[in-house]
């Protein structure tokens, strides 16, 4: 195996993060975070800051910087509860995002019947203003991404704890090497499809498992798997990456991806030992030091402060 693929899929996994996994409980009761002793100390992790930031920025809305450096103002709160869709984890605040977001998460749970799909459960989406989180995702912070469970919305409201507590559905086999037909269907790829055809879809991450089952059922017309990324972590949920609006200068857009179907020596890659069975190494990895304001564009830190 070449050197190449190798450094795109960790440079990929860099960018994306580790997510805040649909399996993982909420709480029911969330305690708030204490107050930093010295938030304004360069040194100050900017997750402390922004993790602690409970409302939006005032203003109009506007991203600025990357999916994994950034932030935004003028942030809108998707409902707890529409007709096609319900928000997962609420104690974790994270059901934030750009209204171009919003707008996008409402469309599309409305389309998402014409898939066989009753409706959404919506995952972690942005913090209020974006900006790196305490727990799991490195991207999410432009207010542009948002987590998808792939699980059908049931046909009731859930309760509070049923929201915090049930776990989403592992569609992946246990040997990571395809996905599980017992909970796999033919609407979990209607669904995927009909999302990334969406012109403001700039990809979609998936389980390689499920990149491989896309593939195989996409037909004549796959155009559209472009689009679809293979990348660890997501056999719960698939990640929806909007471009960034038209008009925001200040907003970074990631490149394109590599023309084709990505269905190839690209995704075979993922099935390959040295990924699935990776060497131990002897020597413990060095932590990366968190991310501070410094990192982040100028303007993040008046969106921080803005009352």
């Amino acid at each position: 195996m070449p050197l190449r693929p190798t450094r795109l899929a960790l440079a990929a996994f860099l960018a994306v993060g580790m997510p805040a996994h649909a399996q993982d409980r909420g709480s029911v009761n969330p305690k708030p975070l204490p107050p930093l002793a010295n938030p304004d100390a360069p040194s100050t992790p900017a997750k402390e800051l922004f993790g602690r930031a409970t409302t939006p920025a005032p203003g109009p809305s506007e991203a600025y910087g990357g999916y994994a450096k950034g932030c935004f103002s003028g942030g809108e709160a998707l409902a707890v509860d529409g007709p096609n869709w319900q928000v997962m984890r609420l104690s974790r605040n994270r059901m934030w995002g750009t209204p171009h977001l919003v707008n996008f998460i409402e469309r599309l749970a409305g389309k998402a019947p014409r898939a066989g799909w009753p409706g959404l459960l919506v995952g972690d989406m942005s913090q209020p203003r974006g900006g790196p989180m305490l727990t799991g995702h490195a991207s999410h912070q432009l207010g542009l991404d948002a987590d998808i469970w792939l699980t059908p919305m049931p046909n009731r409201r859930l309760s509070r704890a049923e929201r915090e507590e049930m776990s989403a559905t592992n569609v992946v086999r246990a040997d990571r090497l395809d996905i599980d037909p017992d909970v796999w269907t033919p609407e979990h790829t209607k669904l995927i499809r009909m999302t990334a055809q969406e012109r403001e879809v700039a990809r979609i991450f998936v389980n390689p498992a499920i990149k491989k089952a896309l593939c195989r059922e996409a037909g004549g017309d796959r155009g559209w798997l472009n689009k679809v990324r293979p990348m660890y972590g997501h056999n719960y949920h698939y990640h929806i990456r909007l471009s960034c609006p038209g008009g925001e200068a200040a907003c970074d857009d990631q490149a394109a991806p590599p023309p084709g179907d990505g269905c190839g020596e690209e995704l075979a890659y993922w099935f390959s030992d040295a990924v699935l069975n990776p060497r131990k190494s002897t020597t413990p990895p060095k932590a990366r030091p968190p991310m501070t304001m410094a990192a982040l564009p100028a303007a993040c830190r008046t969106v921080l402060k803005a009352r």
